[in-house]
């Protein structure tokens, strides 16, 4: 048999709070089980008991009812344990994730920190002043360029300013003298109704018999209108 000297065993890492915490809560989980089949007994003991009359029988019922439940308040005791070490646990694990958040905050800061620095050396505000002003020549300089180049080559410089102000006050008079049906287009205005009778220029419906035309030999009877006459038959007997 061979042994193997100067080899230490190595040790197993220490359970986390996680691993603590399922352990615990695996061994409430059989506490509650077994909890449950005790009071399945006690209702059963508790039907016999009702139906058993007074007497050594009943009383036998009740020592096994009264044992089974002596055993249900001590995993009762146990399982208010198991929650007890779970909640301080809970407390634990809080307490750590709190301080894992702190330091990795603390990180973050920390690096932002020295970014800004690092940042704020390449920027100067003596620089940032200097560029605004510049800016705002060159924004100056643009607008008399467009100013210049926006200038209209029809208008003579020579005009008189006197003059085209008695213009514009003639304009404005002659402009309050139109009445109101003046200012409306003609297109906007009602049309007016045709006279048809002038257009048409009828004469009027004669009144009178009507002489007999010149130069007819044989003159014909009219009737109230001065049309010929329609002959009347002649009835024979």
């Amino acid at each position: 048999m061979k042994r193997v000297f100067g080899v230490k065993k190595q040790k197993d890492p220490p359970p986390t709070i996680q691993d603590a915490t399922d352990r615990i809560n695996k061994r409430g989980d059989n506490v509650d089980d077994k909890i449950k089949k005790l009071d399945a007994e006690l209702s059963r003991y508790r039907e016999q008991i009702k139906k058993t009359r007074p007497g050594p029988a009943q009383e036998a019922v009740k020592a096994r009812a009264m044992r089974i439940l002596k055993q249900k308040r001590m995993y009762e005791g146990q399982r208010d344990m198991l929650y007890n070490q779970t909640f301080n646990l809970d407390q634990v694990a809080f307490a750590s994730e709190g301080i894992k958040d702190a330091q990795q905050t603390m990180t973050a800061l920390k690096s932002a920190n020295k970014e800004l620095k690092g940042m704020m050396k390449t920027v100067k505000i003596q620089d940032i002043d200097a560029m605004q002003d510049e800016m705002m020549d060159l924004m100056d300089v643009s607008n008399e360029i467009q100013e210049s180049l926006g200038r209209s080559y029809n208008v003579p410089d020579d005009i008189d300013e006197e003059e085209l102000m008695g213009e514009l006050e003639g304009l404005e008079a002659d402009m309050g003298m139109e009445t109101e049906s003046d200012s409306v287009p003609s297109y906007l205005q009602p049309d007016k109704e045709p006279d048809t009778e002038a257009e048409l220029n009828l004469p009027s419906a004669p009144t009178g018999h009507a002489g007999a035309p010149p130069n007819r030999n044989n003159a014909q009877v009219e009737d109230e209108l001065g049309l010929p006459a329609v002959p009347r038959a002649s009835i024979r007997g």
